[in-house]
């Protein structure tokens, strides 16, 4: 009978042990199975709280760009100074163009008038000796001569048209020497005072040509 009991006895006591060790197993699990969700809930709160303080930083940035932009941003008076200084280099720049463009077209005028009055003056300078040829003709041909007054009349003529383009003879005999206007050959004794640096005798008369000197005068000079 007492065997039974301690059988019995022991029995129990493997049971409750088994029991025990299957409830701490339990115990553990449960354990286990809290931190894992502790652990998860501390991951997704750290993840929250990285999100939002990204999110706090963007909106920062975002926020300090836009006073930037604000405090870059000019005004509206500066703006309208900024407009008239525009205005004021355009209308310059302008006013420069404009009178480059008027000084061309009066060089370019000036040009074109000195080009017609002068267009024919190599071939009026050419003329000229004939002109001389007719004049030394003249002089040594009689009055008698019958041709005289054709020859006559033929010299007035071309000296009439050259006159007309502008030609007209250089002033020389008994003038005081000018070598703008002069060309001195030679020089001679003054038969007085009052002819000393003047011009005696003209050898090659000189023309001017619309008031500028086309062929200068040859002449001997008193000294």
């Amino acid at each position: 009978m007492a065997q039974k009991s301690s059988v019995a006895h022991l029995l129990k006591r493997a049971i409750k042990t088994k029991k025990n060790k299957k409830f701490n197993d339990m115990s553990k699990e449960t354990n286990k199975v809290v931190d894992n969700e502790q652990e998860n809930e501390n991951i997704n709160t750290e993840n929250t709280e990285n999100a939002a303080t990204s999110t706090d930083a963007s909106d920062e940035a975002v926020n300090g760009q836009q006073v930037n932009e604000q405090e870059t941003e000019p005004s509206a008076e500066d703006k309208l100074q900024e407009m008239g200084q525009k205005l004021v280099e355009s209308n310059d720049k302008y006013v420069r163009l404009y009178s480059e463009y008027e000084n061309y077209r009066k060089r370019t005028n000036l040009e074109k008038a000195d080009l017609l009055i002068n267009g024919a003056k190599d071939t009026i300078k050419a003329i000229l000796p004939v002109v001389d040829d007719m004049e030394r003709a003249l002089a040594h041909m009689s009055d008698d001569d019958p041709s005289k007054e054709g020859v006559q009349l033929i010299f007035n003529k071309l000296i009439s048209i050259l006159s007309a383009k502008g030609l007209k003879p250089i002033e020389a005999k008994d003038q005081k020497f000018d070598e703008n206007l002069h060309e001195a050959i030679t020089q001679i004794p003054a038969p007085d005072e009052e002819m000393k640096g003047k011009v005696v005798d003209v050898v090659e008369k000189g023309y001017y040509l619309n008031d500028k000197v086309l062929r200068y005068a040859k002449v001997v000079v008193a000294i």
